[in-house]
């Protein structure tokens, strides 16, 4: 058998073909290329990408693949998944946390902005955008919310960069689930 009979070209992705719900309170909207997500945490906008349309029907949406090219089938994918991120951030919203460890470590928030104590001569002032929400519990805990997963993911990213875990004590602001593998220090002859 022929090699370009075996292999069938699929127009759709596996991730893009599944159907997306939509829970109650939640509210999506198509106008023409806009993607508008409207729940009771707030609204995310998003310009639709390259071959993909969506329809809802009722509480179930679906992205729908116009094109068949490796490109567009991406896009698929990727459509789907930021979709169903906009309906879980408007809906229950998104929460990264953060550990500061070390001696001496700790973050305390002032006013809107969290200062950060984590070994340098002076304390950084990290300062919070408006569309996120950043609180300090117990002055090790930074929690990170927002309605948009990009968003808290990057501003989380950012304060993790400010003293990124070192491996021989754990000393530096890590997330909730990294794991720090800690390397034997030198050892005396």
């Amino acid at each position: 058998m022929d090699a370009s009979k075996k292999r069938i070209e699929r127009v759709t992705s596996r991730i893009g073909d599944l159907p997306v719900a939509i829970p109650s309170g939640v509210e999506v909207e198509i106008d023409g290329r806009t993607l508008r997500v409207k729940g009771k945490l707030g609204e995310l906008k998003m310009t639709l990408m390259d071959g993909v349309e969506i329809k809802v029907d009722g509480n179930t949406a679906l992205v729908l693949n116009s094109r068949a090219s490796k490109r567009f089938k991406a896009n698929h994918g990727s459509m789907r998944a930021f979709l169903n991120n906009m309906i879980i951030g408007v809906s229950q919203g998104y929460t990264r946390t953060l550990l500061v460890e070390g001696v001496g470590y700790r973050a305390a928030s002032k006013g809107s902005d969290v200062e950060i104590h984590v070994g340098y001569s002076n304390p950084v002032l990290f300062k919070v955008p408006e569309d996120i929400e950043v609180t300090v519990e117990h002055n090790t805990r930074v929690l990170v919310k927002g309605i948009d997963k990009c968003r808290v993911g990057q501003i989380a990213a950012e304060i993790h960069k400010i003293r990124p875990p070192e491996p021989y004590k754990g000393k530096g602001i890590r997330y909730e689930e990294e794991r720090v593998r800690k390397k034997a220090g030198k050892s005396g002859a």
